[in-house]
């Protein structure tokens, strides 16, 4: 039951509630060592997202529209299931801080318990997106407060002509 590891698809799976500058950043550079790169949209129904799964997927979709290698998925299964489904043997995960890390990291190991052939690769975002997270823009946009700066200009149009999203 193993991956074939000589394919260069990488998943890189997420709740992007929304997707960020910082999200936007990890998948281009992710796209400079795969030939493809899935962007995985979890159901995340435990974090209580502020958009829906299909809200959440139409702004990855637009986000990485101009990105050759691409593509966006979503799901609500464990993550190495997932990666059985589209062949991928790589897993990409981000890493903003150090306070990052140890989730990160148990994530990683637990994944590898469940299948030893899937690797997990961290990439940092470059530093200018460092400090972005989707609960920093969830929080701004509770308030209507600027929000450009950290998002991809596809998503902030999207976000921005919603007549009511899930917010709390």
């Amino acid at each position: 039951m193993g991956i074939n590891v000589n394919r260069k698809i990488a998943l890189y799976p997420g709740t992007f509630d929304p997707i960020t500058n910082g999200h936007f950043d990890i998948i281009e550079r992710a796209l400079n060592l795969f030939d493809e790169v899935i962007v995985a949209v979890a159901l995340s129904q435990d974090k209580k997202p502020m958009f829906t799964l299909d809200e959440r997927i139409e702004m990855v979709e637009a986000a990485i529209a101009p990105l050759k290698g691409a593509r966006v998925v979503g799901f609500d299964n464990l993550t190495v299931e997932l990666a059985h489904e589209h062949d991928a043997g790589i897993l990409i995960r981000g890493l903003r801080a150090v306070s990052d890390f140890e989730y990160e990291l148990q994530l990683g190991y637990l994944n590898n318990s469940l299948d030893a052939t899937i690797e997990t690769v961290y990439l940092m975002p470059k530093l200018q997106h460092a400090f972005i997270s989707s609960s920093i823009v969830r929080n701004l946009l509770k308030f209507n407060a600027k929000t450009e700066h950290l998002l991809p200009t596809e998503v902030q149009k999207i976000i921005r002509s919603m007549n009511s999203c899930t917010l709390q």
